[in-house]
């Protein structure tokens, strides 16, 4: 009796949705959830044995991911389309996985990676909105969207950001790579969105806690300027919370997934469109 060839491994790629709220962010860590283990738990429910997954990032506790990209390697028979599937029925609701695709074995979600994109929302309301506050940052004092522009524009290109790097990190350096640095207002919420080659950690938050003050004008923007190119860490003193910021997504030269699965996945919002309508009378009860 001829005996079984082994199954070869399979890479299979993740696009991953998930609610940061009641996570300690991405990366595994003991006696804490984190979105990592549930995904690595699910897996290991379907094939018996541990997995380990290996994703583009690494989320900061309560931050969410609209297309965060992961992968791991299986052996078996399920084919990698179907991963999405299986494993959504055995997740929590926080956590989706978008689509599953096959990759090259030398594909890396992490390492193949040519830039992250994340997005931090502001809501500048006068009233609290209850579907707003999981997603953004309530902050009613007028900001002034043009002034953030201004002052984020030099941040593109190579540069030393040790005064956005919180300690504790384990990278050896400050120097990232901003591809773009983008500042719009809808109506009354505000995006501010950072793609780079890499980020480190806490960046955005910390940059966007300064932004914030800049655009109140609690200080300059050359003073901004200053503390970031001089690398002043000690004058940034707040980090924006966690709940406003979203990991929008993870670029890639080849990429198995059609762009509308992976591009931009975290929804508009449409209440200040709706508030003018209603005042105009256009919308009717």
């Amino acid at each position: 009796m001829l005996e079984a060839l082994p199954t070869p491994n399979q890479r299979v790629a993740l696009v991953i949705q998930y609610l940061g709220t009641s996570f300690h962010g991405w990366q595994r860590q003991p006696q804490k959830p984190t979105v990592q283990e549930e995904i690595e738990n699910a897996i290991a429910t379907v094939v018996g044995h541990r997995v380990t997954l290996y994703g583009a990032g690494r989320t900061d506790s309560g931050v969410h991911a609209a297309a965060q990209v992961a992968h791991f390697d299986i052996k078996g028979k399920i084919p990698p389309r179907r991963w999405a599937f299986i494993l959504n029925r055995h997740l929590p609701k926080s956590i989706l996985i978008h689509a599953s695709a096959r990759v090259d074995n030398n594909w890396h979600a992490r390492f193949s990676a040519s830039y992250r994109r994340y997005r931090y929302t502001l809501y500048t309301g006068a009233r609290a909105n209850l579907f707003l506050q999981p997603f953004s940052w309530h902050y009613y004092k007028p900001i002034d969207e043009n002034l953030i522009q201004k002052v984020i524009t030099p941040l593109v290109g190579y540069h030393n950001l040790a005064a956005f790097h919180r300690s504790n990190s384990g990278r050896k350096h400050s120097w990232v790579e901003v591809q773009a640095a983008e500042c719009r207002r809808r109506g009354s919420l505000i995006q501010i969105e950072i793609q780079a080659n890499a980020f480190l950690y806490g960046m955005v938050r910390l940059l966007v806690g300064m932004l914030v003050q800049v655009g109140t004008g609690r200080i300059s923007s050359e003073r901004f300027t200053k503390i970031w190119q001089s690398q002043l860490r000690e004058e940034v003193r707040y980090a924006a919370p966690a709940q406003g910021l979203c990991l929008l997504r993870v670029g890639y030269q080849n990429f198995p997934f059609p762009q509308h699965v992976w591009y931009d996945n975290q929804p508009p919002y449409f209440f200040d469109k709706l508030n003018k309508e209603m005042k105009s009378g256009e919308v009717t009860a």
